[in-house]
């Protein structure tokens, strides 16, 4: 049967697909319904029929699923971020566990045990940081708030569940003081306007507080009696200038300035002591991402002489944190001022660089000149950015022939494509532990074992 547009179906949902739709399949023809939860029975109209699958939009829950709740947030559905917030936290683990075992199981064709998902310890309130673009609304006031989904429309949000109340408050307060001083927001089809986002972060655990004002310009009119009212009023440690004045959908400018405080802030985390500015990577949901590396840790069974390769290190949070059990750690990350935080960090815990160093080199050149040195780590840790490892990468691993590989990443697709990858060139994938550091969003997290044949 081929689907019409507009035309009203009554649809019981299956279950989610990996982007959080609700997914049922009707006269062998799958259809995708965003907003909706496994078990919904619904009025589904047809937006967009294709040849073999059709989406479709939500028109009216007839019966609620077992697992539907009423969202708490008024924006949730056109700011797309919580795009699972209709669906009890129970509901999400279960489905994130089941984006995973699919990507496995569907995509890399690997029969391996996907465990159940760790939940993450808080829903909400959880972010340590968030990048929030400046615009104007209807009536030309300036507001923050979050892309809708697709589009660069911003979607004003005076109180996203996802941070904690301090940072929404203090957007609130910017746009307005931002607004007296003549401070006008950038507007990206023209290329004018000067404030483009605001950048906050903060200290999970120290409770040190970053804000960043990113601008298409130098300077903020009034500058210094703005910040010193937004450091006085939110107990804010650093205040930050970034210039970013290209034409680009990049949040960051290569040129940062402190306007009050020392530029940075501390935190740390899976008891790994850090500095930070804006940067640096760093995972966003610190209770979570201890979890995470926790796990980690625990398969990668270090031993005391042993040699750990971490690709993708970041800041080196993960091969730090599991430095203890091992003899030796060589981290490489391509990003120069996360290469630099790694390095200081290892200099204030007092190790030196045979025991701890860290490479500013792409991950695949220098695990390829590694492997033609002949290194041979005893264990490798692999937590690449979503679109997985490149072949130079996997091809060295395979060369310098670790007993054990952990991969972290945060797309499961990928992470099952470069599994597969291992597993032909003398790897058995041992287990999968998704991870969620995401809550309410369509996003999990995922840790794999491979030992070497």
């Amino acid at each position: 049967m081929a689907f019409t547009k507009n035309q009203i179906l009554q649809l019981e949902i299956e279950s989610l697909s990996s982007d959080g739709n609700g997914v049922v399949h009707c006269d062998g023809q799958a259809v995708f319904v965003p907003g909706t939860a496994p078990g919904d029975i619904a009025e589904v109209r047809i937006v967009k029929p294709m040849k073999s699958y059709a989406f479709g939009r939500l028109e009216k829950v007839l019966v609620p699923g077992p697992g539907r709740i009423e969202s708490d947030c008024p924006v949730a559905g056109p700011c797309g971020g919580c795009g699972l917030r209709h669906i009890a936290y129970a509901t999400e683990t279960e489905a994130k566990t089941q984006f995973v075992r699919d990507a496995f199981a569907r995509l890399g064709k690997l029969d391996v045990p996907v465990l159940p998902a760790l939940g993450a310890p808080d829903t909400d309130r959880y972010r340590n940081k968030v990048q929030l673009p400046v615009g104007e609304d209807e009536n030309g006031h300036l507001v923050t708030g979050f892309y809708a989904g697709r589009s660069h429309r911003i979607v004003a949000c005076a109180d996203c569940k996802l941070q904690p109340e301090w940072m929404n408050r203090l957007a609130l307060r910017a746009s307005a003081l931002l607004e007296q001083a003549g401070a006008t927001a950038y507007r990206e089809e023209s290329h004018t306007g000067l404030v483009r986002h605001l950048y906050l972060r903060q200290g999970w655990h120290s409770g040190q507080r970053l804000l960043c004002f990113v601008l298409n310009g130098k300077a903020l009119p009034q500058e210094r009696a703005l910040c010193e009212t937004l450091q006085r009023e939110f107990d804010l440690t650093t205040v930050l200038i970034n210039e970013n004045t290209a034409r680009t959908n990049v949040i960051l400018g290569h040129t940062t300035r402190t306007a009050l405080g020392l530029g940075t802030i501390e935190d740390t985390l899976a008891g790994v002591s850090l500095r930070m500015g804006v940067h640096e990577f760093y995972q966003v949901n610190t209770l979570a991402a201890e979890v995470l590396y926790a796990k980690a840790r625990a398969y990668a069974a270090l031993q005391p002489d042993d040699f750990l390769l971490d690709l993708y290190c970041g800041m080196g949070t993960i091969g730090l944190s599991m430095l203890p059990d091992c003899g030796r750690l060589l981290g490489v990350e391509i990003i120069p001022q996360a290469v630099e935080g790694a390095k200081a960090t290892a200099a204030r815990l007092g190790l030196p660089a045979e025991k701890a160093d860290f490479r500013c080199q792409d991950a695949g050149a220098a695990a390829a000149q590694l492997a033609a040195e002949g290194a041979h780590p005893d264990v490798i840790v692999v937590d690449p950015p979503r679109k997985g490892c490149d072949t130079a990468t996997l091809q060295a691993i395979e060369q310098m022939a670790p007993r054990t590989v952990v991969m972290v990443s945060c797309n499961a697709a990928t992470a099952a494509r470069d599994t597969r990858w291992l597993t032909e060139h003398g790897y058995r994938a041992i287990e999968v532990q998704p991870v969620d550091l995401f809550p309410r969003t369509r996003h999990v997290e995922c840790v794999v074992l491979l030992a070497k044949e």
